[in-house]
């Protein structure tokens, strides 16, 4: 019976459908613009330290509704859709369920970030040498942007896609009534987006996390495979750049364009700009966490 209510829905009226894709990338293009002014001169390249965890948390949330937010546009129109629809029916309905499948979507994300966080920590607590950028550092970020290539691939990057792709897919299996239930629904879309981006945000980490120019770039490779109506076209596309781009980083980074290389001026301005001017640099790995 819900099923069948949910595929009946009608349509959203225009002025309301446009109004929440305009909300949407309103404030992303907000958060992009807060990401630029907090982050500005603090891409140290690949591993970059996250600063404190209060910072990485503020600054991964507005990073996260800057990179996703117009990519989950269609999911978003798609739940307030079967809202207006059980609201023209008669039905119980609750004021900002919508908002809260948005709240419920970056939650997840936020404690994706938070496992990165600690990966970081974890690295530069235990101080391995072979790390720095000297010795094995740039086949290691390379190695990671060319596994991210691979998962495009897979099973399991196909599952998740396909979630993220198609809004009524995941609403016909998700759905929940009311707040909590919005709450919950956005959590597990949440959960299909990390699954089908996780690679992608890693090889972000692998290129430099406080970068703009590349998080723009996985912003776009991400909008791409999930808006655009070529699916396999743009996955395969996107897996074909990444080995092209991880090669460039093992053997050629001095030659990838927009590529910060640990231990070069750029880094230790970076540092600095961080508040790690008594920081140290061995072999180009970063030492003095904020």
């Amino acid at each position: 019976m819900e099923s069948a209510s949910i595929r009946r829905a009608p349509p959203l009226p225009d002025v309301v459908r446009l109004g929440l894709i305009f909300g949407l990338f309103l404030l992303a293009a907000i958060a992009w613009a807060v990401t630029d002014d907090r982050m500005a001169g603090m891409d140290a390249g690949p591993a970059t330290d996250p600063g404190t965890l209060g910072f990485w948390v503020t600054a991964w949330v507005v990073m996260m509704a800057a990179m996703m937010f117009p990519s989950i546009a269609p999911m978003v129109v798609m739940h307030a859709r079967i809202e207006e629809g059980k609201a023209r029916q008669g039905r119980e309905t609750h004021s900002g369920t919508t908002m809260l499948f948005v709240a419920g979507y970056l939650l997840t994300w936020t404690a994706a970030g938070l496992v990165g966080y600690m990966v970081i920590q974890a690295g530069q607590e235990l101080s391995l040498g072979f790390l720095a950028w000297d010795r094995a550092g740039p086949y290691i970020a390379g190695g990671v942007i060319a596994a991210a290539a691979i998962y495009q691939l897979t099973p399991l990057k196909d599952a998740c896609l396909s979630r993220c792709r198609s809004p009524m897919m995941f609403i016909l299996s998700a759905w929940q009534p009311g707040r909590i239930g919005a709450l919950r629904m956005g959590i597990e879309h949440g959960a299909w987006c990390v699954g089908c981006c996780w690679a992608l945000m890693a090889a972000l980490f692998a290129l430099g996390v406080m970068s703009i120019g590349w998080m723009v770039l996985i912003a776009a490779l991400i909008a791409t495979e999930k808006l655009l109506p070529w699916k396999a076209i743009a996955n395969r596309g996107i897996a074909v750049l990444l080995v092209a781009l991880g090669l460039g980083v093992a053997f050629v980074p001095e030659d990838v364009p927009g590529l910060t290389e640990p231990g070069s001026a750029e880094a230790h301005g970076a540092m600095k700009s961080m508040g790690m001017e008594g920081g140290s640099m061995d072999g180009g790995q970063m030492r003095g966490a904020p």
